[in-house]
């Protein structure tokens, strides 16, 4: 039960504040910052921050590049929907992806999503000019990893913040993707106004971002060590999460039955071991994300599941 395991205990070591409340309430400062510049000290002030902290290339040229990752931080301060429907999307993503990923693989996603969005912008405005701000590359990133995560899991949006709609994440990255992609090709590349308004190189950077790191770390980490060498990445569950092949004897057999003539072959735990071992692990789970288990704890969650699904 929920009330035995250690974690739901009031002496727990809970964690008040996650990775994705920190960027969160980092993103809302800047916004903040920005106004209060703006409308408290003026425009010239305002203007003096957003240069200091916006992504440009006159910043660049300037030695400016720390300004490759703050510029994340700052978002338009006359269109409130531009930091809305970003956050929207961080918030939605981040919580379903950050217990899976861990605190540290979500910070190098997201930040590394940001990073690469910075430069791919950078690279191909760097002839034109201008500037940019806002989180979207983060955000995209997380999108396409959490579609190669989940691609069948339908899931509701509000469009226009009214009409829910339902679709696959398959489906929605895809069709990001092609937007930006059109506005890649027919507008930013030629510098001339996008109609759609978005830094169109930025997302796609962070797209790029987010699957170099389901391909190479997130799909290296869930494969079985045994088959590293003939495993061909594909969109799809961990293979953990999904239901073991019948080829194949496990080290060992879980038995949760309470009854003798049922029972497994002998396990290496006792049943009150086996309960434990299993708290430890979800315990493990909540602290640090699935992310950080080994491939014996990966598959004593296996069996247990499948032990409770033939009950």
């Amino acid at each position: 039960m929920l009330s035995d395991r250690s974690y739901m205990h009031n002496d727990y070591d809970r964690r008040t504040t996650s990775v994705l409340t920190w960027i969160m309430c980092a993103i809302v400062t800047g916004f903040i910052l920005q106004n209060v510049f703006w409308r408290w000290f003026g425009a010239r002030a305002g203007l003096g921050f957003d240069s200091a902290f916006e992504l440009s290339i006159d910043g660049l040229r300037s030695g400016r590049v720390w300004t490759l990752f703050t510029y994340a931080f700052l978002h338009s301060t006359v269109n409130f929907l531009h930091i809305v429907g970003n956050m929207l999307g961080l918030y939605f993503l981040g919580r379903e992806l950050l217990p899976l990923l861990g605190n540290a693989h979500f910070v190098r996603l997201f930040f590394g999503a940001i990073l690469l969005g910075g430069i791919t912008w950078a690279a191909v405005n760097w002839g034109y000019g201008g500037a940019v701000i806002g989180v979207s590359a983060g955000v995209a990133a997380l999108l396409i990893v959490f579609a190669a995560i989940n691609p069948n899991q339908p899931i509701t949006l509000l469009l226009f913040f009214v009409l829910p709609v339902t679709l696959k994440p398959k489906y929605l990255a895809f069709g990001l993707l092609g937007l930006d992609l059109i506005g890649f090709l027919f507008w930013e590349i030629t510098c001339s106004p996008s109609p759609m308004g978005y830094a169109h190189s930025a997302h796609l950077g962070g797209m790029a971002a987010g699957w170099i790191f389901f391909r190479y770390i997130h799909q290296r980490e869930w494969r079985d060590p045994d088959s590293l060498g003939n495993a061909r990445p594909g969109i799809e569950l961990p293979r953990w999460l999904r239901r073991p092949p019948a080829t194949g004897t496990p080290n060992y057999r879980v038995d949760l039955s309470s009854s003798a003539e049922t029972a497994a072959p002998p396990s290496p735990f006792s049943r009150n071991q086996l309960r434990a071992e299993i708290d430890r692990v979800l315990d493990k789970i909540n602290s640090q994300g699935f992310s950080a288990l080994t491939a014996t704890e990966k598959r004593l969650l296996d069996d247990a599941r499948d032990a409770l699904s033939r009950k």
